[in-house]
């Protein structure tokens, strides 16, 4: 995935340029379709009209700003933008820098109080907008801004670097993990990471989280206390995070319950085994709790995971729960599958096995091309859309009901643009119009593909340059 912390050029709002199929401007109502876009290189937001009989774009237009600071300091990249479930509110996730370069830099980044010449982090931030009438974006509100994680006896500046964002189905909580400073294995703090900080450059991984409500006017955020320290998140991990999927199901004998599940790439404790995938219950507060068997191995470097009910739209227990987890080698890519106990079917998933969210294992990995980043589910819960950064080829399968399986399908990859990072999916139950978007950061434009509802399949595709420039996180609707 795309990491850029350096600086960032002024903004500018420019009307996008198809190579076919796009033209400007606005209309007086919001679109039955959009799509948004982040700039990393401009700093902001692009609205797009689709249109759903072809999947054209229409710019509305690219006045959002994701950091009113950037003339005097950087956000860092915008990574990651999310919408509200009833289309009212969007939160955008910019990473933050770790060391903004001056003249004496320390790790970190020195002592706090510094003068301006010296390197400070600056923390991650969300920005949060309203969606207006013609689906374009508001002036943004208030940013949250993460607080750096600092002790009462921490002389040091430490930076944390955020990694991804997602809310859940209701659109109650949002969630942010961060990797902290990747500090490395062995050093004598790091046994500290999983509790309050008490010394200095305790910048440890964590996951934030934030309360929020569907269909709230303006975009607000209220943060939540962690279990194991009754105080403000994050919630401290013990692992650097890559990535973060959530799902809401009843399992069981049980109410709805979310689950978190998160890809490693480094275990801090002392019997480390870096590549991993961590489980976490969220309550009704949003309080996390890792599960019991939690974590997992997974296959080497884990960088992208993503949670799939494969029951049909109105039979949430007519399917399986399962989790896909893209994995990049040295050469190519993978993506294993595990399976979660939600249901009670002896031998295999007992009442214990339910109430822990036991995972497990289902199958061997399926190749996909190199550095899979980005991965999607189409409206039906059919179909599994995957984005290789290294091959620039997304990938499509078709997904077992209860086996899990992934089936390629015909064709089994379509060539995407330079360096996709993000994915978008557009359509729903209840419409003929299916389209899966790409935003390619290495060669500025986006791809995107008509879907075959009862097959999956990609059409021919259509390619749009995009001239903010650097496209990143996408968002669709």
């Amino acid at each position: 995935m795309f990491k850029r912390i350096g600086g960032v050029l002024a903004l500018a709002g420019l009307c996008a340029l198809s190579v076919f199929f796009l033209s400007c401007g606005s209309s007086s109502s919001r679109p039955s379709g959009l799509l948004y876009v982040l700039s990393e290189e401009q700093s902001n937001v692009s609205s797009f009209a689709v249109d759903l009989g072809s999947g054209n774009l229409s710019l509305i237009n690219s006045n959002a700003t994701t950091c009113t600071t950037l003339a005097t300091a950087p956000c860092g990249g915008p990574l990651q933008i999310s919408l509200d479930p009833t289309g009212a509110t969007a939160f955008v996730l910019n990473q933050g820098v770790p060391c903004v370069q001056g003249q004496t830099c320390v790790d970190p980044c020195g002592p706090q109080t510094i003068p301006p010449t010296q390197c400070v982090s600056i923390p991650p931030t969300i920005y949060g907008y309203s969606i207006n009438s013609d689906g374009s974006l508001s002036a943004p509100a208030t940013p949250v801004v993460w607080t750096r994680p600092l002790s009462s006896t921490d002389s040091q500046d430490d930076a944390d670097i955020a990694v991804a964002m997602l809310r859940d189905a209701a659109g109650q909580f949002l969630f942010v993990v961060n990797e902290g400073s990747a500090p490395t294995q062995g050093n004598s703090y790091l046994a500290n990471c999983p509790q309050v900080p008490t010394r200095n450059f305790d910048a440890c991984p964590s996951i934030s989280v934030f309360s929020t409500k569907p269909g709230a006017t303006g975009a607000t955020l209220t943060g939540n206390n962690c279990p194991q320290t009754n105080t403000p998140c994050p919630y401290r991990l013990s692992r650097i995070p890559t990535s973060l999927s959530a799902i809401t199901y009843t399992p069981s004998g049980g109410s709805a319950q979310t689950l978190l599940f998160m890809t490693s790439s480094k275990d801090l404790t002392a019997n480390h085994n870096d590549n991993e995938l961590s489980v976490y219950s969220v309550d009704s507060s949003g309080n996390l709790a890792e599960a019991p068997n939690s974590p997992y191995t997974t296959e080497v470097n884990p960088t992208v995971v993503q949670a799939v009910n494969t029951s049909p739209p109105g039979q949430p227990t007519a399917g399986e729960i399962f989790v896909y987890v893209g994995n990049s080698g040295s050469s190519a890519g993978g993506v294993g599958a595990f399976e979660l106990c939600s249901q009670v079917a002896p031998p295999s998933c007992r009442q214990s096995d339910v109430d822990n969210h036991l995972l497990f294992s289902v199958g061997t990995p399926t190749n996909v091309g190199q550095n899979p980043v980005a991965m999607v589910v189409d409206p039906t819960n059919s179909f599994l859309y995957i984005a290789c950064n290294g091959a620039n080829q997304v990938y499509g399968f078709s997904m077992g009901t209860s086996s899990g399986k992934l089936t390629a399908l015909n064709p089994a990859n379509q060539p995407t643009g330079s360096q996709p990072v993000a994915l978008a999916m557009h359509g729903g139950i209840n419409t003929n119009s299916e389209f899966l978007y790409a935003s390619n950061n290495g060669s500025s434009n986006i791809s995107g593909w008509p879907i075959v509802a009862t097959t999956g399949s990609m059409g021919n595709a259509i390619t749009v340059q995009f001239t903010p420039g650097a496209p990143s996180g996408m968002a669709g609707r």
